[in-house]
């Protein structure tokens, strides 16, 4: 059954309820893996999920239910299952916080009606080329590609019908030596594989492990400390996650000042903005809000409303914060929905071999790597850095650190503290890019970082 055809019967299956919403979400994936040099596997998959949100005249308000499903769709019957479901759900849920006015449409869709985009193992045939040269170097090599193209349907009671082709790909690589002593990774996001060079990543892991022929020893301590556009990535996707309004208003998050939240607040001399823009190009993401769950930030009644820019910090200030419209309501602010990419701009034109270039003695660091929150007032986080950790002395990098560092620092002290900001480019988060892939980030330099022990580990 066609995806508008499963929106279409499960909404009629959904007449007689206070509203409905129908998602349909295909999906088309394609990977390709190594290691040791050599290719392991290469696949294509696809799957589809349809989710169906009821909505429920109950004493006190309005109630959601929620019943998602990843089964092949072959009937009517299956469907009315579906809502009969999501029904029995919003009756035992009890009238719903976040309860609000379905979304409204505006205008037609007039990709409504195209079939799922797909991809295909055909996506990576340039980068495979370069790849091949890459795997018969003299590095051992590992790493994976993917490319997905995610379809979404969304159809409501109230007449919306949305559909969006979200493209997503990626690429790690991570060179060794044969004797395993040195490592270095590099990574790229792409929409569509026509932007990514596999010798260029390649080039720059064989840079880094040129550096790791001396190597030293640091104690831990506080160190000048350049961080590449994917740590700076890392850091700032950890703080757009940490906008919620609700929390702020509470006083549960850093975001809260003692008279509320702290917007407007100044972070920073410097004229940085950090911003998520479905329209930005290259990283764009859906233009409507598609939820399958309620939540602080986030609710089910939302599904459709408009995404827009928003700046979560605005010139070196605190902007703005998330809102589910209930939330925008309560506290009397604007409805502002969570981003799917964050976007770091303010700094030179500079390079990070610029920074190098002006730096007397400090850290350069690869990545980062397994990232908790160890204070959520302070937004302090600890995690590790990885695959390369290089001293730098008079403009030079003059050898590796033969270990990794323990850190705690909080991205809200990065742009406090941070006293360079270069270009903005497109990067990869190491640590979150299964969940947050599209970004732009410059690199930055920052004194003190806080290294707060040894760690063992490559």
């Amino acid at each position: 059954m066609r995806a508008q055809e499963v929106v279409e019967r499960a909404l009629a299956a959904a007449r007689h309820l206070h509203g409905c919403a129908v998602l349909v979400r295909e999906s088309s994936e394609a990977a390709l893996r190594w290691a040791n040099s050599t290719m392991t596997t290469n696949g294509h998959t696809t799957s589809r999920r349809t989710t169906v949100i009821a909505f429920v005249e109950v004493d006190g308000g309005v109630a959601a239910g929620v019943v998602g499903s990843s089964a092949a769709i072959e009937d009517t019957a299956q469907l009315e299952g579906i809502v009969r479901a999501a029904e029995a759900a919003a009756r035992d849920a009890g009238p719903a916080k976040d309860a609000a006015p379905l979304v409204e449409p505006d205008g037609a869709d007039p990709t409504w009606d195209e079939p799922a985009a797909e991809t295909s193992i055909g996506v990576f045939g340039p980068f495979a080329e370069g790849l091949a040269e890459v795997l018969a170097g003299p590095h051992l090599q590992y790493g994976f590609a993917t490319h997905e193209l995610s379809t979404v349907w969304l159809g409501t009671s109230t007449g919306i019908r949305r559909r969006w082709v979200q493209p997503t790909g990626s690429v790690e690589l991570n060179a060794k030596t044969r004797d395993l002593r040195g490592s270095a990774w590099t990574g790229a996001s792409t929409t569509d594989f026509t932007d990514v060079d596999a010798r260029a990543l390649a080039a720059e892991a064989e840079r880094r492990l040129a550096w790791s022929t001396r190597r030293i020893a640091l104690p831990p301590g506080r160190y000048e400390t350049l961080l590449p556009p994917s740590a700076v990535a890392d850091l700032m996707v950890y703080l757009a996650w940490s906008m919620g309004g609700r929390a702020a208003q509470e006083g549960r998050s850093a975001l809260a000042g003692p008279d509320g939240p702290r917007v407007g607040e100044k972070l920073t001399a410097l004229p940085l903005t950090l911003a998520s823009d479905p329209a930005a190009p290259g990283l764009e993401y859906e233009p409507f809000l598609t939820a399958t769950r309620s939540g602080e930030g986030i609710s089910v009644f939302d599904n459709g409303a408009a995404t827009r820019r928003a700046e979560w910090v605005r010139e070196g200030a605190i902007g703005e914060l998330v809102y589910s419209r209930a939330e925008a309501e309560e506290f009397g602010t604007r409805f502002t929905p969570a981003g799917e990419n964050l976007i770091l701009t303010g700094g030179s034109q500079d390079t990070l071999p610029d920074l190098v270039g002006r730096t007397e003695r400090g850290l350069l660091l690869t990545c980062l790597w397994y990232i908790r929150e160890v204070d959520p007032t302070s937004l302090l986080l600890t995690g590790l850095t990885r695959d390369g950790v290089y001293l730098v002395e008079n403009g030079e990098v003059v050898a590796e650190v033969e270990h990794n560092f323990r850190f705690n620092y909080s991205p809200l002290d990065v742009l406090r503290r941070t006293t360079e900001v270069g270009a903005t480019e497109r990067t990869i988060p190491r640590e979150w890019k299964d969940w947050f892939t599209r970004t732009a980030m410059p690199p930055m330099r920052v004194p003190e970082f806080n290294m707060s022990s040894v760690s063992l580990g490559r």
